[in-house]
């Protein structure tokens, strides 16, 4: 079995699921969204107030990327920026009712998603390619540098 395209492999994979997303979207109308615009909305459906901070690390962008992407869902009238109660230098990303509208769209589509890519999986075969995937993410992420 050849071992060396690991990362090619990840990298296809991450393609061919953003176009399926990006592919169901357009199927139900709606058009002008990225993957990570649906990563924020993921995020805020569980019904929380998210600080932008919070938003940034989640999902692994600078915090003027994610100001970006929330104008731009600000603008499309799916969330709104709320300033905290307790200290106005946080200010909280929430969903509005468009933007809650979305989520069995989302949903749908996520199940697609999830059935395509564990097609003719057992339950121990996706349990051990998680932990698997998990691991190279660790590896990858590491601050230490374990190679000469």
């Amino acid at each position: 079995m050849e071992t060396q395209g690991v990362i090619s492999a990840v990298g296809k994979i991450r393609r061919f699921a953003n176009e399926l997303i990006m592919k169901e979207l357009e199927k139900i109308g709606i058009t002008g969204l990225s993957t990570s615009h649906g990563d924020i909305l993921a995020m805020l459906s569980k019904g929380e107030r998210i600080p932008m901070k919070e938003i940034s690390r989640r999902i692994d962008r600078k915090k003027n990327t994610v100001t970006v992407l929330v104008e731009k869902l600000i603008r499309m009238g799916y969330v709104r920026k709320q300033t905290s109660e307790a200290d106005s230098r946080v200010t909280f990303v929430v969903l509005t009712a468009k933007g809650k509208s979305l989520l069995p769209d989302f949903n749908h589509i996520s199940a697609l998603l999830l059935e395509k890519t564990y097609r003719g999986f057992t339950n121990e075969e996706k349990k051990t390619l998680i932990q698997l995937l998990t691991r190279v993410l660790n590896n990858l992420s590491s601050s230490e540098s374990d190679l000469p």
